[in-house]
């Protein structure tokens, strides 16, 4: 038996709605579960889910030194990478952690911090690793 893929990955927010609203506009998706309490599940297109949970205490100062998952990447095209690069870049709420980088193999990150300062990136990776 194995397992088939990551169905999931939760997000705990003080604002699910509004980091939900964020992570639509700026990615696309949509609602596929929404509890009415500030639970949501946002699918995209490839069957993945993020789940909005609402918080209940502050993270620590340090958290990014405590073990535990660091970041979500997002896989995009070339197209779409500039273009939501662009969107992230003009957000006044997003800080940037690292600008566009290109490997010779044409591999692309942006790293940055979303609108409640949980660490992302996109990624567009022009050969797939498996």
């Amino acid at each position: 038996m194995a397992v088939s893929g990551i169905e999931h990955v939760a997000v705990v927010s003080f604002d699910t709605a509004a980091l939900k609203d964020w992570y639509m506009d700026m990615y696309g998706g949509r609602v596929v579960y929404d509890n009415g309490k500030g639970t949501y599940f946002l699918q995209f297109s490839d069957g993945s889910m993020i789940e909005f949970v609402s918080a209940q205490e502050e993270k620590a100062a340090d958290a990014e030194k405590m073990a535990g998952i660091r970041h979500l990447a997002f896989s995009v095209s070339p197209k779409a990478f500039d273009e939501i690069v662009a969107k992230l870049k003009a957000d006044d709420r997003v800080e940037e952690v690292h600008d566009v980088s290109e490997n010779a193999k044409g591999l692309k990150t942006y790293w940055y911090r979303d609108i409640e300062g949980n660490y992302s990136h996109l990624i567009y990776r022009p050969d797939p690793l498996g």
